[in-house]
């Protein structure tokens, strides 16, 4: 079977080089697809839940949230274990599934599971499922700072912020509503998580006593803000052939609107609430803050959807964030300090080297062992024609080119076998041409091309196999492992 091969190879020269043409060039075009990162991606295929109750503790959390999510996932197609953690008003459930499950069916089956588990929730639970990320996923990071910290700030609305409380909750707010929307729209970004300044919120702080001297309670604040803060329609007016829309427009938009919501009245009077409570911007009770060089700041990070290009992905974000850049309140600047561009390209840099290296000092072995400069050729190109058919089978199986999958290629592997046939080759040309003492013809050549070749196949298909059923025990590895 492998003389029929070789002969085959040998009189249909012609369509094999096409052949090798062909795929060399769709290795090229594989090897631009190619997922290129610094290290391998090692997370497993996993859904993560999370889900907020302020009002319980962690162990209430464990028994009224987290057991209910547990049970209501078990059974999935696929699934393989869940892992969780209960904390103080928190709670964070993994669902880890097989390799081969597709994770947006894998997020499908999760949400139907958790729109019958959320009926055994306890009221108020807010639940959530992760962005399509892994723990690689942070890929961009930035800074949203003030160009003159040290001094007030008046923005574009004329508002002049001077405590760092304001200060900070108006970076915040541009990170929030500004540059996360944008940057979101960038092709395989999936979240934009942000740390530090204040997320704006409304406080509303109701004096106990002046609600208890006009017979008001915080229930009755609860309704008149409720009932203030919406806005409703009642159809169109159709007069002369137009229609008009009549809406009521009642959302409360500042904290004077909100202070002049009336709670009740008294004798015709109109009781406000500012009459009765403190009203003004307040924020949250934070668990972290960030900062840069002493100064308060905003950071936010870009996370990749997974299984995209890094690299790609990154460029994209840091072009898009330039063009936000230009768009920011004056005063407000975003600064990049982090780009996992840079850092894989200074991997692809040294794999790169690394790789030149190893292909010219074979090359040079190559020449001086066989002493014949078109032998060291032929026997060289078969690194860079193994790389690309390397390319093809890696965008294929998903995996990423990095220091990892790279930097393990044995050149000396790679080239024996092809050492071997060309050195056998040169030999019999030898011998033959000093037996017939004249210069061999060209069917000649072919003919002592053939016998050489089929001499070493047989020695050489033989030892690949034992390569590959050493190597085989690797190649079974699946998960984590694989």
């Amino acid at each position: 079977m492998i003389e029929k091969v070789l002969k085959f190879s040998i009189s249909h020269r012609l369509l094999i080089l096409m052949l090798t043409v062909m795929v060399s060039i769709y290795g090229v075009y594989a090897l631009g697809k190619l997922p290129i990162d610094a290290v391998p991606d090692i997370t497993n295929n996993q859904v993560q839940i999370n889900v907020e109750v302020p009002a319980l503790s962690p162990f209430e959390v464990e028994k009224q949230v987290t057991y209910s999510i547990e049970t209501a996932m078990a059974g999935i197609p696929g699934l393989v274990e869940t892992r969780s953690m209960s904390r103080n008003g928190f709670a964070q459930i993994t669902v880890i599934f097989e390799d081969s499950v597709d994770i947006y069916f894998a997020r499908s089956q999760v949400n139907e599971r958790l729109a019958t588990a959320k009926e055994s929730l306890p009221d108020g639970a807010e639940v959530v499922m992760g962005a399509i990320s892994t723990g690689l996923g942070e890929i961009y990071m930035w800074t949203v700072e003030y160009e003159k910290p040290d001094q007030p700030y008046t923005t574009p609305e004329g508002k002049t912020l001077s405590s760092d409380f304001e200060k900070a909750m108006y970076l915040r707010t541009v990170q929030d509503w500004i540059i996360a929307p944008q940057i979101k729209t960038v092709k395989g970004v999936a979240a934009v998580d942000s740390i530090g300044g204040y997320a704006q919120q409304y406080h509303v702080q109701p004096d106990p006593q002046k609600l208890a001297a006009l017979g008001l309670t915080f229930h009755d604040v609860i309704e008149a803000l409720e009932r203030n803060n919406a806005s409703t329609g009642a159809g169109y007016l159709e007069q002369k052939g137009e229609s008009y829309v009549v809406r009521a427009d009642g959302r409360l938009a500042t904290t004077d609107e909100i202070a002049s919501v009336v709670l009740s009245t008294r004798s015709g009077v109109p009781i406000y609430l500012k009459d009765v409570a403190t009203v003004g911007l307040g924020k949250e009770m934070r668990t972290g803050s960030a900062s840069e060089n002493g100064h308060e700041v905003v950071v936010a990070t870009a996370m990749m959807l997974r299984g995209e290009n890094s690299r790609v992905v990154a460029k994209a974000v840091d072009t898009k964030l330039a063009e936000i850049k230009k768009s920011l309140p004056d005063g407000v600047k975003a600064k990049t300090v982090l780009n996992r561009t840079k850092l894989v390209e200074a991997t692809i840099k040294t794999v790169s080297k690394n790789l030149a290296e190893g292909a010219l000092l074979v090359i040079a072995v190559l020449f001086l062992l066989l002493g014949n400069f078109r032998a060291a050729i032929i026997t060289a190109l078969i690194i860079p024609f193994t790389m690309l058919m390397t390319g093809i089978g890696m965008v294929e199986a998903g995996i990423s080119a990095n220091l990892m999958s790279l930097g393990a290629l044995d050149f000396g592997l790679l080239v024996d076998g092809g050492v071997i046939i060309i050195e056998n080759c040169l030999r019999r040309l030898s011998e033959r041409q000093h037996k017939e003492g004249r210069l061999l013809n060209y069917e000649e050549r072919l003919d002592e091309v053939m016998k050489a070749s089929a001499e070493m196949v047989k020695p050489i298909v033989f030892g690949r196999v034992i390569i590959i059923i050493v190597f085989m025990a690797l190649l079974s590895f699946t998960g984590v492992e694989g």
